[in-house]
């Protein structure tokens, strides 16, 4: 690109390099961001539609999840890229509202479009949906209500609120039940505080089945066999073992040469292997271990000999699930054989291997006091099972959302109406032209009610309307698409953890004003690190 300068012409950036300013950089950027957000729009609320995303070699994923369908978009646009971060940070901060936080985003661009079509500067929106964002979030606060991880049916209810409209919603009060009773399980005080660490849920995923076989083991189902037929197939009572070494004759680190001149030495050798093998075994039945799982391989003939001792052994176990097992059983991870004694032992009820489709899978249950548990999902077809997954993970998300901040909120469009009205009510204290953003922030935000109108085949402008009427007497009432009315959505148990809209409003003002104050996009060819 070239710039005249008294005749001489000044080289700036190279030949062929793109470059679009003002208006039209604006407006590409707001257009970008309002497809995605409308492609999304039609997956939100109990009668949400799917969407099939199919890759380049014809695999198909089949999902509502607003994080899933951008995860998997092949979106090449800058401002794309950032609609799929704000998808990103929601899940791994809320655990849910992925599609809520896209969609309000690309309402609060549509709204800022028209300002500037008003010639409202954008730096006067950015500064109008600050303080509106602002704002928001404390009448979110304070229209929340307390919970405790001891509120076992609005748990439940929060579970529910985030399956609904999705696969799993035929057995959703089932799975809400043993979703809550996972996080239950593995819940730990500390000073008062609860503390939740979701790695200590396994979701283990097996096809067969229909989705009402997905259930709670409270200890860890390991994806392996055991390696010796001979082994027995169950274990009652089990003193478990869990080694972080392996159970063979390792290798010189360097490299030996061993000469041997006649075939006693050879059998001597072989002896004295076999005799280190036997003793390694020995150890670990005088540990009183019934059931060992070995991090590492386990030789053939130690194999064998723990198959003889009848010791149910499994081999090459993930470092993770070697965790999860050590929290479920209360055993000690040892890394040296010769260490290992009955204190370093877990417990448990049973263990046995099953068959579960095609595959055997080793199933540690009934422990006491497990602190890490898992969810064992059956469904028809991968699909459905990969769903599922989907499904339970973010309503995992949102139950502990709803633990760790203690509280939960009306949904069913509820609190976004109710926002809405407060951010109008605030912004006739402002005045000037910034009033005017504070106002289309209010606006967009009430995309979600009529987005769930338009979803059921509702009017959403009535919706809207009856919404706006009926929220001047209760700031609970929501619209419940499943029996199309207006109601109280706390007492009917339409609730969602208040971080969730928090975070949604947060991620999409915050992206919103930044995707606003880009006047200038130049499509180079690589961007230095380096800065005035």
């Amino acid at each position: 690109m070239a710039q005249q300068s008294g005749g001489q012409p000044a080289i700036v950036l190279k030949e062929g390099t793109e470059r679009t300013t003002g208006r039209e950089a604006r407006r590409i950027n707001i257009l970008v961001a309002r497809i995605i957000a409308e492609a999304l729009k039609t997956t939100l609320g109990p009668k949400g539609m799917d969407k099939m995303l199919v890759d380049s070699i014809g695999d198909a994923v089949i999902t509502n999840d607003g994080a899933t369908i951008l995860k998997k978009m092949d979106i090449e646009h800058p401002v794309g890229k950032m609609m799929v971060d704000i998808a990103k940070t929601q899940e791994d901060e809320a655990g849910d509202g992925t599609t809520t936080a896209v969609v309000i985003t690309g309402e609060l661009l549509k709204c800022a479009e028209d300002l500037l079509e008003q010639d409202v500067h954008p730096t006067i929106i950015a500064s109008g949906y600050r303080l509106a964002a602002e704002k928001a979030k404390k009448i979110l606060d304070d229209m929340s209500h307390e919970i405790s991880i001891e509120d076992i049916d609005s748990l439940k209810n929060v579970a529910v609120m985030a399956m609904t409209g999705k696969v799993a919603e035929k057995v959703k009060n089932d799975l809400s039940e043993l979703i809550v009773k996972a996080v239950e399980t593995i819940a730990e005080e500390d000073n008062g505080k609860v503390i939740i660490d979701v790695d200590n849920i396994k979701i283990e995923k097996k096809e067969g089945g229909s989705i009402k076989d997905t259930e709670l083991i409270q200890g860890v189902v390991i994806d392996k066999e055991r390696v010796h037929p001979g082994m027995p197939t169950k274990i009652s009572n089990a003193k478990i073992a869990l080694l972080n070494a392996p159970i063979e004759i390792e290798k010189t680190e360097v490299n030996a040469k061993i000469n041997i001149t006649d075939p006693s030495q050879l059998q001597a050798f072989i002896n004295e292997e076999e005799r280190m093998i036997k003793t390694m075994v020995e150890q670990i039945k005088e540990s009183g271990a019934t059931v060992l799982f070995c991090q590492k391989g386990i030789d053939d003939l130690a194999q064998h000999y723990l198959a003889k001792e009848g010791i149910f052994a499994v081999r090459r176990v993930k470092k993770g699930d070697i965790e999860k097992l050590s929290r479920a059983t209360g055993a000690t991870i040892v890394t040296n054989l010769e260490d290992i004694s009955e204190k370093d032992l877990g417990y448990a009820g049973i263990v046995k291997e099953m068959k579960i489709g095609d595959d055997g899978m080793v199933f540690t249950k009934e422990c006491k006091k497990p602190k890490a548990v898992t969810i064992l999902v059956r469904g028809g077809t991968k699909h459905i099972v990969d769903e599922i997954e989907r499904v339970i993970d973010d309503s995992l998300g949102v139950v502990i959302s709803a633990i760790r901040y203690r509280k939960v909120i009306a949904g069913a469009g509820a609190s976004e109406v109710e926002t809405a009205r407060g951010i109008r009510e605030y912004a006739k204290s402002i005045g000037g032209r910034e009033q005017l953003a504070i106002e289309a922030f209010a606006d967009a935000l009430e995309v979600i009610p009529r987005a769930l109108a338009e979803n059921a085949g509702l009017d959403p402008i009535d919706t809207l309307v009856e919404l706006r009427t009926k929220h001047e007497e209760n700031r609970d009432i929501g619209y419940n698409v499943m029996t199309k009315r207006l109601e109280n959505v706390i007492e009917s148990g339409l609730i969602t953890p208040t971080n969730v809209k928090i975070q949604a409003i947060d991620s999409a003002s915050e992206v919103a004003v930044m995707i606003l104050r880009i006047d200038d996009v130049i499509a180079a060819s690589s961007l230095g690190k380096g800065g005035a």
